[in-house]
């Protein structure tokens, strides 16, 4: 256990690293897919999961796109997960060929809940750390347990002081 707070071990995530690394997830995934090697549809998990899966369908030309909302974080607090909004019934069955995004899996709880609704489906995170990485069947970056991704879509640019040199 360490007595750091989570932005003191952070690891930040620009806007061109996210595209980066959501189309690298979109090429490991291609091919892949259930119906010779096509995905049937996309489904991001809100709200992380949002900006990778629409990075994800585009490179793969997937033009079925929903989302599933989940909540599992109290501001930096995990809580239990729950379902807020489900994707359309008719798009997910029992999830066969259907790509489930998300930026990060941290302890595994939404995918897990995720999961068992959707036990035939493809999970796959950006970012993984090793707790949740169970839950995940493709993944680009693994980070340690202890690290906090800051996200852009969480941050805002602003000017810094130099630490020296002002007057």
């Amino acid at each position: 256990m360490t007595d750091r707070l989570p932005h003191e071990k952070g690891f930040h995530i620009s806007w061109d690293q996210i595209h980066r690394d959501a189309r690298a997830l979109a090429w490991r995934l291609d091919g892949h897919g259930p119906d010779n090697g096509a995905w049937r549809a996309v489904v991001a998990i809100t709200r992380g999961g949002m900006a990778p899966a629409m990075i994800v369908a585009r490179e793969l030309d997937i033009r079925t796109v929903d989302t599933i909302s989940v909540k599992s974080y109290d501001h930096q607090d995990q809580s239990d997960a729950k379902v807020l909004k489900s994707p359309h019934p008719d798009i997910m069955g029992d999830g066969t060929g259907i790509l489930i995004i998300d930026d990060l899996v941290d302890s595994g709880k939404t995918l897990e809940l995720v999961r068992s609704l959707y036990p035939q489906a493809h999970f796959a995170t950006v970012y993984a750390k090793p707790k949740g990485r169970p839950q995940v069947d493709t993944f680009i970056t693994e980070v340690s347990q202890d690290t906090w991704i800051f996200f852009p879509w969480d941050m805002a640019l602003q000017y810094v002081q130099p630490y020296r040199g002002t007057d």
